[in-house]
C-alpha cells in the first residue's frame, strides 16, 4: 500500500504538514510560509508554473481584492459609522454585543455571498470596538463563523451547496433539492454554532488586542462643535444621541442663545444652533469629527479653498518663535497663514476651560488641524512648529455621499443575487463608481486594500489545488473509508470528518467535488440513500473553522483580529466536533437510510 502511494503525494503531505506546523508556531507570518510551501511544491514538480499562480487569477481573489475598494467608499463617507452605530447600538455586555453582531449576519449570509458581508462589516466592528473599548478579537471571530452558519440555511448560502446540488443533477437520477431544504439540518446547526460561541467566548476567544487604555498622561484636545438646523442629533437627548459616556472624551457644557450649560443631564435635548465643548484624547477627538451631525467649530473652516472630503487631520505642535502665541484662537487668522484652520487644542496635555475660540496659545500647545495633505510638506522645516504629525487614515469623512456609497453597495448585492452580473462583475462596477462618484479616492483606494490576505488566499489556492493533483485528497479520504466496514452512520461520520479536515488546509468548494464520487460510493456499497450523505456533505464542506486558510472569511479576520493561528484551533476544533455530531445526528432522521 504505501510503496504504491506516487512520490508527489508524499511530498505535498509532507510540504502541507510542515506549514501547518510552522503556522501554529506562529513564528512566520502566514503569508511567507504558504508563499514558501507554494514555492516548494513548483520546485520539487508536484505544481507546474500554472498551476501554483492560478490560485492568484481566482475569481474570488479578485473579488476580494475589488471589494476592499466598495469598503473603502463606504468608511471615507463615513456610512461604515452610521451602519454600524445602528447594527451594534451600545453594548451592555460582550455576550449581548457577540449575539447582536452574529443574528443579522447569520440572515443576511443565508441569501448573500459570505465574502461581500463580512468585507462590508470587517471595518464597521473594527470602528465599533475601538469607539467602546472592547477588544476587536472578540467579535472578529463571530463574524466571520456567522457568515459561515448563516450561509448553512439555504441552497445558495454557499457556492458550495450549489456546486453539491449540481453534482446530484448532473450525475444522479434523485432530482433537484429544494430552496430550503437544506435549513432541516443547516438551521440546528446554526444555532448550535451560535449558541456555542456565546457560551464558550469567554474561554476560548483570545484577547489578543486589549481594549483601549487611556494614559493618564495622555493630552486632552477641547473642541467645539455645531449642531446645524439639519443635524440628525437635534430634538434628540444627550443619550439618544451617542454623546454620553463616550470613551475617553466627555461633553464639558453646551453653549446656547448667548448662555453655557454645565453638568449637562443625559435628558437635555439638543437644539439647533447648540454648540457643544468636548474634552478628550486625540483618538476620541477625532472619532467625533468623523461623527455624521457634529460639524467643528472654527470661525473659518469654510473658506480654505479645499474641499473638506479633501483634508487631513493634522498635529502639530506650536514653537515659541510662532507669530501665534499670545493671541487667541479667533484672532490669530490661522487659515491666513497657514491655509489650515485650528479644530481642537491642548496646552500642555491638559484640559482648557472655555471655548475653542477664546483659547489663548502658548508655545508647546498641540493643536489639531484640518488642511491639505500638502501641508506637512509645505511647513515640515517651518519653524513655527516643533512638530508636525499626519493622522493616518483620519481624512474628513465625505458625509453628504454615504447615501450615495449605501446606494451603490444595495445595488452591487442586488444586482449580483439576482444574477444579471457574476459578484466580481458587480464589485468591479461598484468600485468603479465608488472612485467616479468620488466616494474615495484612488488613493485611499489602493490603502485600503490589505495585500497580505490577498497573497495569503492565492497561496492557499495552490496548496489545494497541490492536494488534488498530487492525490493526497483521495489518499487520506479512501483510507478513512475503510476503516468503517459496512456501518452507514460511522460511513457518515467518516465523510463529515474528512470533508471537513479537507476543507481545512483546500477550498470548501475543492473538498466538497473531492468527496463528492466517496461519498457516492460509499452511500452505493452500503446500500442505502444518498440524501443523508449529500446534506452531510454540504455542510461538513462549510464547517471551516479550525484554520484561517480554509475558508476566505476567516482569512479575511485574520490580520483585524490580530489572531493566531492557534487561536482558530482553540475555538474552532470543539466547534467542528460539535456541528459535526448535530449534522450527522439528525440527517439520517431527515432523510432515512432506507
Amino acid at each position: 500500500m504505501i510503496a504504491s502511494v506516487p512520490t508527489d503525494t508524499w511530498i505535498t503531505l509532507l510540504v502541507v504538514a510542515a506549514s501547518m506546523a510552522c503556522l501554529v508556531s506562529n513564528r512566520f507570518a502566514a503569508e511567507i510560509v504558504l508563499v514558501g510551501a507554494l514555492s516548494c511544491l513548483l520546485l520539487l514538480g508536484v505544481l507546474d508554473t500554472g498551476e501554483a499562480l492560478a490560485g492568484f487569477a481566482n475569481p474570488g481573489l479578485a473579488t476580494v481584492a475589488v471589494l476592499y475598494v466598495v469598503v473603502a467608499g463606504l468608511v471615507d463617507t463615513g456610512a461604515v459609522q452610521v451602519f454600524g452605530t445602528r447594527l451594534l447600538g451600545r453594548p451592555r455586555s460582550l455576550a449581548g454585543a457577540q449575539a447582536r453582531l452574529m443574528a443579522p449576519v447569520m440572515g443576511l449570509s443565508a441569501f448573500l455571498n459570505n465574502t461581500p458581508v463580512v468585507a462590508m462589516l470587517v471595518p464597521v466592528v473594527e470602528e465599533w470596538c475601538r469607539r467602546h473599548r472592547l477588544s476587536v478579537s472578540k467579535f472578529m471571530l463571530p463574524l466571520s463563523y456567522a457568515a459561515i452558519f448563516g450561509g448553512c440555511c439555504t441552497l445558495i448560502g454557499t457556492s458550495t451547496n450549489l456546486i453539491v446540488h449540481g453534482l446530484v443533477l448532473e450525475r444522479t437520477t434523485l432530482g433537484p433539492m429544494g430552496f430550503f431544504e437544506i435549513a432541516a439540518v443547516g438551521l440546528p446547526v446554526a444555532l448550535a454554532g451560535f449558541c456555542f460561541v456565546l457560551l464558550t467566548q469567554r474561554w476560548l476567544l483570545p484577547e489578543r488586542i486589549p481594549p483601549l487604555q487611556l494614559a493618564d498622561s495622555a493630552r486632552e484636545y477641547t473642541i467645539e462643535f455645531l449642531l446645524a438646523g439639519g443635524s440628525p442629533l437635534v430634538g434628540k437627548t444627550i443619550e439618544r444621541a451617542g454623546l454620553r459616556h463616550l470613551p475617553g472624551v466627555f461633553l464639558s457644557d453646551i453653549w446656547r442663545d448667548g448662555n453655557v450649560l454645565v453638568a449637562v443631564p443625559p435628558t437635555e435635548v439638543l437644539r439647533a444652533e447648540d454648540r457643544l465643548v468636548f474634552v478628550g484624547a486625540v483618538n476620541s477627538v477625532v472619532e467625533l469629527v468623523r461623527q455624521p451631525g457634529l460639524v467643528p467649530v472654527t470661525d473659518n473652516l469654510y473658506d480654505l479653498a479645499t474641499p473638506r472630503s479633501n483634508r487631513q487631520l493634522i498635529e502639530v505642535v506650536i514653537s515659541a518663535s510662532c507669530p501665534m502665541v499670545g493671541q487667541t484662537i479667533r484672532a490669530a487668522r490661522f487659515r491666513s497663514h497657514y491655509e489650515a484652520v485650528i479644530i481642537a487644542a491642548a496646552h500642555n496635555g491638559a484640559r482648557i476651560a472655555g471655548r475653542i475660540g477664546d483659547i489663548v496659545l502658548h508655545p508647546g500647545d498641540t493643536l489639531l488641524l484640518e488642511a491639505r495633505p500638502a501641508f506637512v510638506q509645505q511647513n515640515q522645516h517651518n519653524r513655527d512648529f516643533l512638530l508636525i504629525h499626519p493622522l493616518q487614515g483620519d481624512a474628513v469623512p465625505r458625509h453628504e455621499r454615504a447615501w450615495l456609497a449605501a446606494a451603490i453597495l444595495l445595488a452591487m448585492v442586488a444586482v449580483a443575487t439576482a444574477g444579471w452580473l457574476s459578484l466580481l462583475e458587480a464589485a468591479l462596477l461598484a468600485g468603479g463608481l465608488m472612485l467616479l462618484t468620488q466616494c474615495t479616492t484612488a488613493a485611499s483606494a489602493r490603502a485600503s486594500i490589505d495585500w497580505s490576505v490577498l497573497v495569503v488566499i492565492g497561496a492557499s489556492l495552490g496548496l489545494g489545488t497541490a492536494m488534488q493533483v498530487s492525490g493526497a485528497a483521495q489518499l487520506l479520504a479512501s483510507t478513512g473509508l475503510q476503516l468503517v466496514g459496512q456501518q452507514p452512520w460511522l460511513a457518515l461520520l467518516v465523510i463529515y470528518a474528512l470533508t471537513s479536515a479537507m476543507t481545512e488546509v483546500i477550498t470548501n468548494n475543492a473538498a466538497a467535488v473531492l468527496m463528492f464520487p466517496i461519498a457516492q460510493a460509499a452511500a452505493e456499497a452500503l446500500g442505502v440513500s444518498l440524501w443523508p450523505f449529500i446534506a452531510v456533505l454540504m455542510l461538513a464542506a462549510s464547517a471551516s473553522f479550525a484554520t484561517p486558510i480554509g475558508y476566505q472569511t476567516n482569512l479575511m479576520v485574520y490580520g483585524p483580529g490580530g489572531y493566531r493561528f492557534t487561536d482558530y484551533l482553540r475555538i474552532g476544533l470543539p466547534l467542528n466536533i460539535v456541528l459535526g455530531l448535530v449534522t450527522v445526528g439528525l440527517a439520517p432522521f431527515i432523510w432515512p437510510f432506507r
